[in-house]
């Protein structure tokens, strides 16, 4: 039995199962850890036996397997490492087809998993301003997010597309990633207390989570499905949503006793005028254009 440390991100445990691969050693013959706290026991050993080519394996696998090792389950190198080697040393080259395979349904609950964290950390990211450069004259702004898991890698293309006119930085407990409008790069996780609370836009941004919220159409559960609780602590507009909540049934009883406003008069337009026209009941429909014998 070997146990392999590797820093737990795709690229490492890639690297190390590439030569594991290479050596023929069995999935259950090696044991994956991802604690750099482990003692030097656990380190990797050189090992002098022949080496064979490395198999290739099917494109989907290093993108599912890429997904997988943002999760934080320490199970996952080692349910990736024993689908790796069934498919090449095992002969089973179509096991990712196979839906009831036991690991293959592990890889793809935990790739919904991450999908489903990138998801919320697109939704509820909220920037604030913290200054401008004065050389570029662009804003700076920073966020704090904590995900369930180590996707800030897989996230961090979204914000570099849609903000790329502003730097930008996302800090969370795993890992960060900045923008300054040419490279997009990544260091270390941070604590909250690196992030600032408050900004001038929270108060403008408050004001259009109030505007927007629809009380006829609330669905408590429906809305804590969609945006957990555990997020709500980082969310500007959060402190407003009990009490949204609470005045929903006032405010459609409100509405539903509101008379219908009148409608407003038509614009005078020469063109809509003309469409008006062919909508009349009795109008003979148009010409239609000649035909060529």
């Amino acid at each position: 039995m070997r146990t392999v440390v590797i820093q737990p991100v795709f690229e490492e445990w890639r690297k190390s199962a590439r030569e594991l691969l290479a050596l023929r050693v069995p999935p259950d013959e090696v044991l994956w850890s991802d604690d750099a706290q482990e003692p030097g026991l656990f380190a990797p050993t050189d090992d002098a036996s022949p080496r064979a080519a490395v198999p290739k394996v099917p494109p989907a696998f290093l993108d599912l397997a890429r997904s997988v090792a943002a999760h934080c389950d320490a199970r996952r190198w080692g349910v990736l490492y024993r689908v790796l080697w069934r498919l090449t040393h095992g002969g089973e080259s179509h096991l990712l087809a196979v839906a009831t395979d036991v690991d293959v349904r592990q890889l793809q609950q935990w790739c919904k998993a991450i999908g489903r964290d990138i998801h919320k950390m697109h939704a509820f990211v909220r920037f604030r301003l913290v200054g401008r450069d004065e050389a570029t004259g662009r804003e700076q702004f920073v966020a704090w997010f904590e995900p369930g898991h180590r996707i800030v890698h897989l996230a961090a293309g979204f914000f570099e597309k849609r903000f790329a006119g502003m730097d930008w930085s996302v800090l969370t407990p795993h890992e960060c990633a900045h923008w300054d409008g040419n490279v997009l790069h990544f260091t270390p996780g941070v604590p909250r207390s690196a992030a600032p609370d408050d900004d001038a836009l929270d108060d403008l941004w408050r004001t259009y989570y109030r505007s927007i919220f629809n009380p006829a159409r609330l669905k408590v559960r429906a809305m804590q499905s969609e945006m957990p609780k555990k997020y709500w602590k980082n969310l500007p507009e959060a402190p407003l949503i009990a009490e949204l909540i609470a005045e929903s049934s006032g405010r459609v009883e409100k509405m539903l006793r509101t008379g219908l406003r009148p409608p407003k008069p038509a614009p005078n337009n020469a063109y809509l005028d003309s469409l008006r026209d062919l909508d009349a009941p009795g109008q003979p429909p148009p010409d239609e254009p000649p035909q060529t014998p």
